[in-house]
């Protein structure tokens, strides 16, 4: 069995101010730590269930957050980002029989966590055929596309009870919940432990019960929080800014979906 893991870190137990995701503050290194350290339980479950190959993408901020030499051996890192429209799911094909999400976090707009966003700073919130996103759904429609399906994601209690509403056969861990500005948090040996004993359950279940089908047709709303960057985006091919914040693109093929999220981001 092959497992692709896609980590990040705002879903991690304890993580609750922008200054512990950021490379270099002194707050970060322990946000580093505890992520290291769920997605080594995340790797353990996976093991146990049967997996023999594990690939794994630090999918936040600069994708070098993760401490390589605690992962286990036999595990393939991805650091850095190689530009491919894929982003967090780089490398992911049909070869994979799941992936597992680990640390996400709610999307923007759900008001369900104090570190809530989708994909960028910049932007307000992203609309996926009328319904606000995160970077999940637009992670697990990558999935789909390809043929793979998310059997586990750990993250905060917002985002995961998102996820059961879609489908309730995708296992989740919730290691934290947002209050407000604040988080109550799972003590970070407990969420570790939860995450292990997750993923093992999720992947010795069936797992065609997590797949999803994808829509037949996608439209993309970026709402930037600067006008200048909604009128910069607006000239993406096909998309069309529809008002002074707002760019919309429609297309019946995610990859273009996923090209356009890829530019209207950065």
């Amino acid at each position: 069995m092959k497992i692709f893991i896609s980590a990040d870190i705002e879903g991690v137990t304890g993580v609750t101010d922008w200054e512990e995701t950021e490379l270099g503050k002194s707050a970060w290194e322990a946000a580093r730590e505890q992520m290291t350290a769920e997605v080594v339980a995340a790797c353990e479950g996976a093991m146990k269930a049967g997996a023999d190959e594990i690939w794994v993408k630090d999918s936040h901020d600069t994708g070098r957050n993760l401490i390589p030499d605690r992962l286990p051996q036999h595990v393939r890192l991805i650091r850095g980002w190689s530009g491919h429209p894929f982003l967090t799911l780089q490398e992911l094909n049909d070869t994979f029989s799941a992936a597992l999400l680990i640390g996400y976090h709610s999307g923007a707009g759900f008001g369900k966590s104090p570190l809530e966003h989708t994909w960028s700073g910049n932007v307000m919130c992203i609309k996926l055929n009328g319904e606000y996103a995160s970077e999940f759904l637009t992670d697990l429609y990558t999935a789909t596309h390809v043929g793979v399906p998310v059997a586990f994601v750990s993250g905060d209690q917002g985002l995961c009870d998102s996820i059961t509403r879609l489908n309730p056969h995708i296992g989740t861990t919730a290691v934290k919940e947002g209050i407000g500005n604040s988080t109550i948090n799972l003590h970070p040996a407990q969420a570790v432990e939860r995450i292990r004993a997750g993923v093992q359950q999720a992947l010795t279940g069936d797992l065609s019960r997590c797949r999803v089908s994808l829509p037949e047709h996608f439209k993309m709303e970026i709402r930037y929080r600067s006008q200048a960057r909604a009128y910069q985006y607006g000239f993406f091919p096909g998309a069309r800014q529809t008002d002074t914040f707002t760019v919309q693109f429609e297309s019946n093929d995610y990859f273009d979906i996923l090209r356009f999220l890829m530019f209207g981001v950065a």
